[in-house]
């Protein structure tokens, strides 16, 4: 039976779970797990408890409590690893001002990290993916390229500065720009993650029903990434958000831009793509970079629906 207080559930695809215990205050709750995807233990738990921060984040939401979520080879590896697994996960946990509770650890083959957290958000302030209106301007709050450059990286083809900077981008909370999404009055969000640019932004135009104007010449990448945009980089979560979403695209202008496959790539612990009334677009752009979102970026429109769900131009 359908419950009238839950007001985001897993049929809407969103980035997280909504529900009202009153008239002015609902849980946001989600979770969020992984392989590592660095080398370095501490700098994989900040990177993996950002992530699952971040769908919060993209509800307008605060976070509140997480629990840690944990699969560990104990009988291969040395628990020091695990300690800075956990060590890097309290870190951003405290940086967003919320509070680890707990959690429950199995032993896997495989080392995998996350949370699940919980969040407060007012209703009336709430944000989905379900609110861009025609009109309205696009902005993104983080630079791509972090699937590219984490698989080269596997590979020992990614430069160490590349690394450390997609790594920056990765730590980074989407806290300050949430919050000035919410004081701004945006009109609806979501976070850039697996699914890559295309996939969350098709996602975003098909639950507003409308269309997705990209500019491809104004999204914001990390510098270095195109340098290894060759196939060999390519994930094959790559090849999939392509399947996924390329039919829905039309390229009017931009199909061969070397841009194009960072459409495609699935970032981990994304920026906020924003969709807000373009008067308020420029403040909302300052806000984020006065917070140290300095990739922060209007990348496009939003108009009413077309024959394809995205449009991207260059």
């Amino acid at each position: 039976m359908d419950d009238p207080n839950l007001l985001v559930g897993a049929e809407q695809f969103s980035d997280a779970g909504v529900y009202r215990i009153s008239d002015d205050l609902a849980l946001v709750q989600t979770t969020d797990f992984f392989p590592p995807i660095v080398d370095d233990p501490f700098i994989y738990g900040q990177i993996a408890a950002a992530n699952a921060l971040g769908d919060v984040y993209a509800m307008g939401g605060t976070p509140r409590t997480a629990l840690n979520i944990v699969g560990f080879p104990d009988d291969e590896l040395d628990t020091d690893v695990l300690h800075e697994i956990l060590r890097g996960g309290a870190e951003r946990v405290l940086a967003a001002g919320a509070v680890l509770v707990g959690g429950h650890s199995v032993r896997d083959k495989e080392v995998k990290y996350g949370l699940s957290v919980t969040g407060t958000v007012d209703p009336a302030r709430m944000l989905t993916n379900a609110g861009a209106n025609p009109g309205d301007a696009l902005v993104l709050t983080k630079p791509l390229g972090t699937g590219l450059i984490t698989t080269a990286n596997r590979a020992g083809r990614c430069p160490s500065d590349v690394l450390d900077a997609a790594c920056a981008s990765m730590i980074a909370l989407n806290g300050a720009a949430s919050t000035a999404v919410v004081d701004l009055h945006a009109s609806g969000a979501t976070d850039i993650t697996g699914f890559g640019m295309a996939g969350h932004a098709l996602e975003l135009a098909r639950a507003s029903a409308v269309t997705i104007r990209l500019d491809l010449d104004a999204l914001p990448i990390i510098d270095g990434v195109l340098d290894l945009s060759a196939p060999e980089n390519h994930s094959r979560a790559m090849g999939s958000n392509r399947d996924f979403a390329e039919a829905s695209i039309d390229f009017a202008g931009g199909a061969e831009s070397p841009i194009v496959p960072l459409l495609f790539d699935p970032q981990t612990s994304g920026g906020l793509l924003i969709s807000i009334a373009p008067a308020r677009a420029r403040d909302l752009v300052d806000r984020c970079r006065a917070e140290g979102a300095s990739s922060a970026v209007v990348v496009g429109s939003v108009t009413h629906e077309g024959e394809r769900p995205i449009v991207v131009g260059g």
